[in-house]
């Protein structure tokens, strides 16, 4: 069976690696690490196509250590126990490198017990997985290793790995490849910082290019019928899902709407409604809140009639609830006065409830000393009466302090108000 082009392109050396520059440039920290010789054990992350796989296997080449290579999508317990038998045999004397590729796919047993052989030095373990490793990694293993991210690859580096593809397909096949203008810088734009799905798209590119007497052609319109939708990375489930979610909602605490509407873009196009709309209601409370109290109205509207529609008319609303929200006044004072409010209430920072606020509704209350004492506010000027409300352990606490928006000051002004009357 046929090699994918990835596998027959996979650089052999960390200089043919594309991207990652701020790891593998001369000088940067895992390039000194690969030319030390002294190899840590190391937890590789970051989204697919990025070099993970590449870089661990030049890394694993170059020990002197008895190398495994096991994937955490197919790897039992038995094939864990087989390398841990190997060490102090004749062929695992100099050491073991594992090499485990989609580790988030172990359980924690699996990853436990590998911690007693990579703490004593017998197991050298280089890891990789697209999940944030802090989410998807037993912690004991994360403490004992190196991390290091690897981004999405630039279009620049992308395009350098396209060419390099074409030349092989060419040497390969033994017939001429014509690649029309435009060709290869889509392919690099649309692959989403993957260079496996661009190597995927460029060898499907040349099965369905023309062929004539002097070999293939390569038409930018074929390319682009093979790459109708842009390789965004997003992960429903992982980081990059909440990455993208915690820059929309950042965006619009920071009355950016460009950037906002920049990311519920990214997160439509990746038909993840649901979240959008579920963020955009927390963001109207959280974020504008008591500066603007009408924008939750809005946006409530806005997001039912997005989920009505459904896409591509979704887009709309959404956009104009952004934009509303961006462009609104800003203020955290309700989830600053409720996070304190639940603090004390989780630490038990409360008391008993004031006899007279306590519920008087039945025979036998007013006996035992409930609801006597209470004063109704609306029998007293401006509806209001001063008592207290609190119990006496924290009688004096303040939860909620008025935000200095025009709406929270002109609430201010009229509690001072009738206070003072």
């Amino acid at each position: 069976m046929s090699s994918p082009l990835a596998d027959k392109i996979r650089p052999k050396k960390i200089e043919d690696v594309v991207g990652q520059r701020h790891l593998l440039e001369k000088n940067k920290p895992l390039r000194k690490i690969i030319e030390s010789g002294t190899i840590p054990n190391m937890i590789f992350f970051g989204p697919s196509g990025t070099g993970k796989t590449t870089v661990a296997r030049i890394i694993a080449e170059r020990t002197n250590k008895s190398l495994h290579k096991l994937n955490g999508t197919s790897a039992t317990t038995d094939d864990i126990r087989n390398i841990i038998a190997e060490i102090n045999t004749f062929s695992g004397c100099d050491g073991i490198l594992l090499y485990l590729d989609e580790i988030q796919y172990l359980n924690k047993k699996q990853q436990q017990s590998l911690l007693e052989y990579i703490e004593n030095g017998s197991i050298t373990l280089i890891a990789s997985t697209t999940e944030n490793p802090y989410f998807a990694v037993f912690n004991a293993l994360i403490s004992r290793s190196t991390l290091f991210e690897f981004k999405p690859v630039t279009s620049d580096d992308v395009a350098v790995a396209v060419e390099r593809a074409y030349k092989k397909i060419e040497e390969e096949k033994g017939f001429k490849i014509t690649v029309e203008d435009g060709v290869i810088e889509h392919i690099s734009f649309t692959c989403g910082g993957d260079v496996r799905k661009a190597m995927n798209t460029t060898e499907l590119s040349v099965l369905a290019g023309q062929a004539d007497g002097n070999g293939i052609t390569v038409l930018l319109d074929d390319v682009r019928q093979l790459s109708q939708r842009s390789n965004m990375n997003y992960d429903r489930d992982g980081s990059q899902h909440y990455d993208i979610l915690s820059a929309f909602q950042k965006s619009i605490r920071g009355s950016d709407e460009n950037a906002a509407l920049h990311y519920l873009a990214r997160a439509l196009h990746a038909d993840d409604l649901i979240s959008v709309c579920r963020r955009l209601l927390v963001i109207a409370s959280e974020d504008i809140g008591l500066a603007y109290p009408s924008a939750i109205t809005i946006v409530k509207s806005c997001v039912d009639s997005a989920l009505q529609l459904g896409m591509p008319e979704a887009r709309i609303p959404l956009a104009q609830a952004v934009i509303l929200l961006c462009t609104s006044p800003k203020s955290n004072s309700a989830i600053e006065a409720i996070d304190a409010a639940m603090s004390d209430v989780q630490n038990g920072n409360y008391g008993e409830i004031p006899a007279h606020l306590k519920d008087g509704h039945y025979g036998g209350a007013n006996s035992i000393g409930h609801a006597i004492g209470y004063k109704y506010p609306h029998i007293y000027k401006n509806h209001y009466v001063k008592q207290q409300y609190l119990p006496d352990a924290i009688k004096d606490k303040v939860y909620y302090t008025f935000g200095p928006n025009k709406q929270e000051q002109a609430a201010l002004a009229y509690r001072n108000k009738i206070i003072s009357e």
